[in-house]
């Protein structure tokens, strides 16, 4: 099986998917392969554990390519354990397709918007995780509970008002909410965007952000009062956050 099918931990590729590999003599290697496999490892990993669809090829991730304005992103519907690294798109910021034999996913200009608003982000996952959206229908955003969650996500994982999926709308929405400098929002009646400095991060918010999210779930269930971190506290590590990724 050459590493165009096979799946692999996070960052663990073996040298051939690098160059010309068993399973993909007749394809010429890109400088895009390392991103798309990057894209497709976590898209493999996140529908294994429930983040995406399983048989279906709700949400979407990309990555995008340092120093270009260019991303590799899934493709539109793609089932995911389907999905190989020739499968992945690379688009550039005005959506053209670069390589690749199918069509970016419908929400490819949401991305686009991110990185062109949001210079510190390296990849992009939209997912449709269970609590996180639990909270989104319920137009529910998540406050200052722990204090890894201000650091690494922001002190309020702020929700993104609806609007149909692919629409101009959508990505005014999303533009709209990016200048907290939050690594995680939910969007309204959808699911939850994660972001991050590279695709390990990305993926590290979204599983921080379904934690957070089941447990303020939780919480509301008991019908007891919230108990948030003192305003000293948060005031604290969101100077911590400031100080490691220069974010407010």
């Amino acid at each position: 099986m050459g590493c165009a099918s096979k799946y692999y931990p996070f960052n663990q590729y073996p040298a051939e998917c690098y160059g010309l590999c068993p399973g993909r003599q007749n394809i010429r290697m890109t400088k895009y392969d390392k991103i798309k496999l990057d894209v497709l490892n976590s898209a493999t990993s996140l529908s294994e554990h429930g983040y995406l669809g399983k048989t279906s090829s709700g949400g979407n991730i990309s990555a995008r390519l340092r120093d270009e304005k260019v991303l590799a992103i899934t493709p539109s519907g793609r089932p995911y354990p389907q999905m190989t690294v020739d499968d992945i798109c690379v688009i550039d910021y005005d959506g053209r397709l670069i390589e690749g034999p199918r069509s970016p996913s419908i929400e490819a200009a949401m991305h686009i918007a991110v990185y062109k608003r949001r210079p510190d982000v390296k990849a992009v996952i939209h997912t449709h995780q269970t609590f996180a959206s639990v909270l989104s229908v319920i137009n529910r955003s998540i406050p200052a509970l722990f204090d890894e969650i201000i650091v690494e996500i922001g002190s309020v994982v702020e929700i993104i008002p609806y609007a149909f999926s692919g629409s101009s709308e959508l990505v005014k929405n999303v533009v709209a909410k990016l200048v907290n400098k939050c690594h995680c929002y939910l969007i309204q009646n959808h699911g939850a965007l994660c972001l991050g400095a590279d695709m390990a991060r990305a993926v590290r918010n979204s599983e921080l952000l379904e934690n957070a999210a089941k447990i303020y779930y939780y919480a509301l269930t008991t019908g007891q009062e919230i108990t948030t971190l003192p305003p000293a506290a948060a005031d604290h590590f969101a100077e911590m956050r400031k100080l490691r990724f220069g974010a407010s």
